[in-house]
C-alpha cells in the first residue's frame, strides 16, 4: 500500500479520521478540566506529554506533506484535502493551545526534543526548496559552505520563530 492509497482510503471513510482528530483536543480539554491545578504534577503533565506527541506528530506531517505537495508538485489550492491536510493542523495547534494555558511547556516531558525535530524539518523542507528553486547549475558554481551556511542560518531563523510561537 503506498501513502497515496493510504488517504484515498481515509478519504472515501472519513468518519473515522474527524473522530479521531476532533477527540484529541476535546480529550485534552476534558484532562484539563480534570487536573484543574495540578496540572504540571507528576501524573497529568506525561498525559499531556502523551496528548502533544500524538497531535503534534499528525499536524507536523501534514504540515509537511502539504508544504512537499505545494512547493514540488505544484498543487493547487483547490486540491487540497481537508481532512488530511487542514484538520490535523487544526488539531495540533488546538491541543497546543489548550496545553499552554494549564501547564508551561517547560514541565512537559520530551517537549524540547519534539520541537527541535518539528524544527529541523521545517529547515530542512525550506532548504530543499531552495535547492530546488536555484538549480542544480547555480549550485555547482557555489561553494558547499555557503550552502551549509545558509542552511543553518534558514535553521537558525525557524528556531527563534518557534521560540516565539511556543515561549518556553
Amino acid at each position: 500500500m503506498t501513502l497515496r492509497e493510504a488517504f484515498e482510503t481515509i478519504s472515501e471513510s472519513p468518519a473515522v479520521a474527524i473522530g479521531f482528530l476532533t477527540m484529541i483536543p476535546v480529550l485534552t480539554w476534558i484532562l484539563s478540566k480534570i487536573a484543574g491545578k495540578e496540572s504540571a504534577l507528576s501524573p497529568w503533565k506525561y498525559f499531556y506529554s502523551i496528548l502533544i506527541y500524538i497531535a503534534s506528530i499528525l499536524g507536523v506531517l501534514s504540515i509537511v506533506l502539504w508544504g512537499y505537495l505545494f512547493l514540488f508538485e505544484r498543487q493547487s489550492v483547490w486540491d487540497v484535502n481537508l481532512i488530511l491536510q487542514i484538520l490535523p493542523v487544526v488539531s495540533m495547534v488546538l491541543t497546543l493551545l489548550i496545553i499552554r494555558q494549564v501547564v508551561p511547556y517547560s514541565a512537559i516531558p520530551g517537549f524540547d526534543r519534539l520541537s527541535g525535530l518539528i524544527i529541523m524539518l521545517f529547515a530542512l523542507l525550506i532548504f530543499l526548496w531552495v535547492i530546488d528553486r536555484t538549480r542544480i547549475l547555480v549550485i555547482s558554481f557555489l561553494p558547499i559552505q555557503y550552502a551549509l551556511i545558509g542552511f543553518l542560518g534558514a535553521l537558525l531563523i525557524v528556531r527563534w520563530a518557534w521560540g516565539k510561537f511556543v515561549k518556553y
